[in-house]
């Protein structure tokens, strides 16, 4: 039996169920929205919609189904997909043996695509029912300056959005004209809810939104400050891009004809604030760890995972790899990822409560070898912008502040300036996806002539460029990149340990 996630569901029961899936057991119908999701792609349907689909199996959370909203253009396959399968689809859990686990996740029960009725959007955020909005728009959503951490006010859509009257394109409109709709219904604001890889994530959210509503009216951006709650969250599941080959894997082995699977590791962790003024779902039942301050976990993640991430991405391309697992089954790459985590990162962070940092460490090293998430290279390396400001230059800054090592950090940000040239070691092209991409380009590929051309940008890298240590191991690790290529700078590396 094949099942078609584009037709309903079969009631469940042992005569229909398809072995090798697991279907949600629970009544769909009456589910109700109680989360607005922003930015609907696959690390949300790994992550967040399981741990409510997971809810809905044990017979709780009924009032918390999700609408899932796609914001830009680019959404419109998402809204496709789903509109057409009821919300529905096969989440893929890959291990490293080889083993599949498939389940169909059914708790997003609605799916609203902004360009195509703004207004409805609004009044779904609006709606009394609606108690949490949460996020996933990537680190780049936030609209911040990465040196500063201070709002963009003059981005164009956001000056667009700030009008009165107008109607809203980016999730700052959106969010902040929902909440002045509740204020002036008299409805309590809805917790906002950020699940992206940003520091602090919480406060920044409250600090971009606020600043979006203070651009229209003082008086709202104090109340949105004031009183709309923000928990900060850790989250963390490597999720890589659905291929052809992933929709063919369900099909063949799961028996599901799926528009958009999602596949992932067996890894799941997420780390939440517990602040929801208007209630939440018992997400503890699904795993999840509620806490009073994230910020340890936060940092552990993204100085260890999302920064090793940096490490592999650049280097691993350089030397020829397509994919993680390859790249990490490099012994010189494997090393000195190892060793950044060890002597860089490791050192610049407090103890984390219920978590063994060694054993820590030595999970990530295997989850980066799963051989059958195949997680591109290309996809740890796009909007590198984004990421290597808020990943690895903080803790950057925090060895050069104490007198640590920095020296396979500086080789990190040189393997990105190398990676930005466009061209890899066998004269192939790389395709440099970031937003700054126009800018960065020439800059990297003029630094043969000027070695610290690309840190000569004070948005991304602000005064480093004026610290001696730093630059000394930057110019190191860039020269051996051009002399003698990214391998032999790995081995160097390793000898060195």
């Amino acid at each position: 039996m094949t099942l078609d996630l584009a037709v309903p569901l079969p009631a469940a029961g042992p005569e229909n169920k398809v072995p090798a899936v697991s279907l949600p057991p629970y009544d769909r119908a009456g589910l109700r929205v109680g989360i607005v999701h922003l930015g609907v792609g696959g690390f949300h349907r790994a992550h967040q919609a399981l741990a409510i689909d997971e809810l809905l199996r044990r017979g709780e959370a009924r009032e918390w189904g999700i609408c899932g909203v796609g914001l830009l253009p680019g959404d419109a396959p998402m809204r496709d997909a789903l509109r057409a399968q009821d919300g529905l689809y096969t989440l893929v859990t890959k291990h490293a043996d080889g083993g599949v686990d498939g389940r169909v996740v059914g708790s997003i029960v609605e799916y609203l695509f902004a360009p195509d009725d703004p207004e409805a959007v609004l009044e779904r955020l609006a709606h009394p029912d609606t108690r949490i909005v949460s996020l996933t728009i990537t680190e780049g959503g936030y609209n911040f300056d990465q040196v500063t951490g201070e709002f963009d006010t003059t981005a164009p859509a956001v000056v667009a959005d700030a009008r009165p009257g107008a109607v809203p394109t980016t999730v700052f409109g959106f969010v902040v004209e929902a909440l002045a709709r509740r204020r002036t219904r008299g409805l309590a604001p809805f917790t906002v809810m950020s699940c992206d890889n940003v520091q602090g994530n919480g406060e920044k959210a409250r600090t971009v939104f606020s600043a979006f509503a203070a651009l229209r009216d003082p008086d709202l951006g104090r109340w949105v400050h004031d009183a709309v709650a923000f928990p900060s969250s850790m989250v963390d599941r490597i999720t890589p891009v659905t291929t052809d080959a992933d929709r063919a894997l369900v099909a063949r082995r799961l028996g599901v004809e799926d528009r958009w699977p999602v596949v992932a590791e067996p890894f799941f962790q997420w780390v939440l604030e517990d602040d929801f003024p208007l209630g939440r779902p018992p997400l503890e039942h699904a795993g999840v760890q509620l806490v009073a301050d994230v910020e340890p976990y936060e940092l552990m993640k993204l100085r260890l995972l999302n920064a090793s991430h940096q490490a592999i991405a650049y280097f691993g391309r350089l030397c020829g790899y397509r994919y993680a697992h390859e790249a990490v089954a490099d012994p010189a790459l494997a090393r000195f990822v190892r060793d950044f985590m060890d002597r860089e990162a490791t050192p610049t962070l407090a103890p984390v409560p219920g978590v063994d940092l060694e054993e820590y460490k030595a999970t990530l090293m295997e989850r980066f070898g799963n051989p059958e998430v195949r997680d591109t290279l290309a996809r740890l390396g796009a909007e590198t912008s984004d990421r290597i400001p808020k990943f690895l230059l903080p803790l950057v800054r925090d060895q050069l502040r104490t007198g640590g090592e920095i020296a396979r950090s500086a080789a990190v940000v040189a393997s990105w300036a190398r990676y930005a040239e466009g061209v890899d070691e066998q004269g192939e092209p790389i395709d440099v996806v970031d937003r700054l991409a126009a800018r960065l380009v020439p800059l990297a590929r003029s630094q043969r002539g000027d070695a610290a051309a690309f840190l000569r940008s004070p948005d991304l890298f602000g005064s480093l460029v004026d610290e001696p240590r730093f630059v000394a191991a930057y110019l190191d690790a860039l020269g051996s990149l051009h002399r003698a290529g990214a391998r032999a700078t790995l081995e160097a590396f390793s000898r060195s340990s």
